[in-house]
């Protein structure tokens, strides 16, 4: 640990510019202030987010419509017709109509995998470009279906797309960012797919009132995937991209646009940014050998699949999708379970703000542990309301619930999700993207994105299963998840807030748990440098 220590200490030209590692020490600042090229470029590489949000708005509203029910899934539109009393829950339980939902994540895992090599060979802005040609070629495709395969096979064309610009979108914005504005500016993907959510469940609650309201709202998917094409046209590479593939100069060149102004010591990030390039390039074991087999990555082999498969067990993922069709489930009408979903998607905005404004202030396991709390007591009062509930209406409409109960899951949905929002919902692309050395980075990206889109797939075709057969245990099986990746992240994640990437080292050497893997590990390299 005493090596460690020592070889991340500043070299004398940044003494005079430190910051505190969260867990004790200093840490180089290289200056530079959030510059208009840095803002400019940061929330270009950030609406790429947008293209996720709208697939997750919009196919849930779509999945609700009568015509498009009609059209390609029949049986459910008269199981809907013929629901007696009890049978609300298994109203939508349609393997068919999940794959539409499913389907794009198959497609993406597969393309998060590729993009992994692609972005190390090509840079994080080529793969934004592909990602973006790839999901405006599906969206004409979807809102152009006349049968169930060209449904599958645009939904799996947008998957590509959200494969390819979700692996590369988080690595740029980390590596463009100065550290003391990653989180914020990190956040800002999740802005935009919160924003892509919202703007689908407007054009839902619109298009769901005319019988071809669906094709709009599935071809209008091209209109994000123009955007983060379009943007990327005009992005420059990150300095650390531009150094792995030999081009320094160039890198210096991004490096004195973005961070700009006479406290900005361009020469020594560089410099910094080099030697940790240079360190990656020389070892002999390959990215994913070092992460799965080298004691001193095993934190980060740990994370990069505990975080995507906690994030997928806040239940946040298929209650965005699903929250039309669970609104329908709890007795609200056509209309009112998309205005539901409009109101979920603003609640969502809002807590996302909350969370841009201070997660660089209050560090990132404070907001896990606020949003956790919040997530677990919402879950639990949901399946409550659920389970005594939903059924014991009287009327026509006997399988409802009493409508002031249906409005409380409406308000502890939206609370769950706020909880989400300013945690787990931005948290999720802000720590993989700042946590994995740049050896590892993009295979750690890829793999902390393969795991989720795969536990998307997983989640998407089997939710209305499961709701069908668990009922209102589906929502406390979420909250029990979201108590124990609470209680994870207070043990085992450091801060990492305000740290440069190219000294995250830090924060592990220093951990209470992490310290005798980083430690030993760096005492073993040492033992076979001198050996050598």
């Amino acid at each position: 640990m005493e090596e460690k220590g020592e070889a991340s200490q500043p070299n004398e030209e940044m003494a005079e510019n430190l910051v505190v590692v969260p867990n004790g020490g200093p840490a180089p600042d290289y200056g530079g202030g959030l510059t208009f090229s840095v803002v400019m470029s940061c929330l270009v590489a950030a609406s790429g987010g947008l293209i996720f949000g709208y697939d997750i708005g919009i196919s849930g509203g779509v999945s609700e419509m009568e015509p498009f029910l009609k059209r390609f899934f029949p049986h459910v539109l008269k199981r809907m017709a013929e629901a007696k009393k009890g049978d609300s829950y298994c109203i939508y339980d349609s393997q068919a109509l999940a794959a539409f939902t499913s389907s794009l994540y198959i497609a993406g895992l597969v393309a998060s995998l590729v993009a992994s090599c692609v972005t190390r060979a090509l840079g994080r802005q080529a793969v934004m470009l592909m990602g973006g040609a790839f999901f405006f070629a599906g969206a004409a495709l979807t809102g152009a279906a006349v049968n169930i395969s060209m449904l599958i096979i645009g939904r799996m064309l947008l998957g590509l797309g959200v494969g390819f610009t979700n692996q590369a979108t988080p690595l740029f914005l980390a590596e463009m960012a100065p550290p003391r504005w990653r989180g914020a500016l990190t956040c800002g993907i999740q802005f935009f797919l919160t924003l892509g959510i919202l703007i689908a469940n407007i054009i839902n609650y619109f298009t769901a009132r005319v019988s071809w309201g669906w094709r709009v709202s599935l071809g209008l998917a091209g209109a994000p995937a123009v955007v983060i094409f379009a943007g990327a046209l005009f992005l420059t590479d990150t300095p650390s991209s531009l150094v792995m593939r030999g081009q320094a100069d160039r890198a210096r060149a991004v490096l004195l646009r973005v961070r700009g102004g006479a406290g900005a010591d361009v020469d020594a990030e560089l410099k910094e940014i080099s030697r940790t390039v240079k360190a990656a390039l020389e070892s002999e074991d390959g990215a994913f050998r070092r992460m799965t087999t080298r004691r001193g990555y095993r934190p980060y082999l740990v994370f990069a699949v505990a975080l995507p498969v906690f994030t997928q067990l806040t239940g946040v993922i298929v209650l965005s999708f699903f929250s039309p069709l669970v609104f329908r489930t709890v007795g609200f009408g056509s209309d009112a379970a998309l205005m539901g979903a409009i109101i979920l998607g603003a609640v969502n905005m809002g807590s996302l703000l909350v969370s841009t404004l201070v997660i660089d202030r209050y560090g990132r396991k404070f907001l896990f542990m606020v949003g956790g709390v919040q997530m677990v007591i919402c879950q639990v009062a949901i399946a409550w309301i659920m389970g005594t509930q939903l059924g014991k209406s009287s009327g026509e409409s006997s399988s409802a619930m009493a409508r002031p109960y249906a409005v409380a899951v409406l308000v502890f949905t939206c609370l769950h999700s706020a909880g989400f929002g300013v945690s787990w919902g931005p948290l999720f692309w802000v720590v993989p993207s700042e946590i994995f050395p740049v050896d590892i980075r993009s295979l750690g990206q890829a793999v902390n994105m393969a795991i989720c889109l795969g536990l998307d797939f997983v989640q998407t075709q089997s939710f209305l299963a499961m709701l069908c057969r668990f009922r209102y245990a589906t929502f406390a099986y979420y909250a029990a998840w979201v108590a124990v990746m609470t209680a994870f992240v207070a043990l085992l994640l450091p801060e990492t807030k305000g740290v440069p990437l190219e000294s995250m080292d830090m924060v592990w050497t220093r951990h209470w748990f992490w310290k005798r893997f980083v430690a030993q590990d760096e005492a073993g390299k040492s033992a076979d440098d001198a050996e050598t």
